[in-house]
């Protein structure tokens, strides 16, 4: 079985990235360490370090796009939990019981993927890359 080696990130869906910094980095003081714009899917991602793990805000930048229809439908929220894995495709099709991922995206410069199939308890799963320099800590 593909170890999972890490939470890597809590992933919230937002309609404005400045509104949810207001509150996570304004109130709560949790830095935000990246950000960067992704062209496919066109959305915006900023990293809050929370010591053990991130949270990521994925704002969309595109009306059409898989997240804002996700707001459309669910609101502002928990979106994905993201494990840190050594391989990403082989965790990915294990973990969706032998369904290989549908892409192959990148976050923070790593391999990433979403896990195929039912949801568990209702929470999409995606699978990144540990960083090399650090096997067991999440990567901020």
């Amino acid at each position: 079985m593909t170890p999972i080696r890490s939470l890597d990130h809590i992933a919230i869906a937002v309609r404005d990235t400045e509104a949810a910094l207001a509150r996570l980095s304004g109130d709560y003081g949790l830095p935000v360490i990246a950000s960067e714009v992704i062209e496919a899917p066109h959305v915006r991602l900023t990293y809050l370090d929370c010591g053990n793990a991130c949270i990521q805000l994925v704002e969309p930048l595109d009306e059409g796009s898989p997240i804002a229809e996700f707001l459309a439908a669910e609101g502002e929220g928990l979106h994905h939990l993201c494990f840190g894995v050594e391989d990403v495709p082989a965790a990915a099709t294990e973990l969706g019981g032998g369904v290989p991922p549908a892409a192959i995206g990148s976050g923070r410069g790593r391999p990433s993927a979403f896990v195929a199939g039912e949801l568990p308890s209702g929470v999409r799963i995606e699978v990144t890359e540990l960083a090399p320099d650090s096997a067991d800590e999440p990567v901020t």
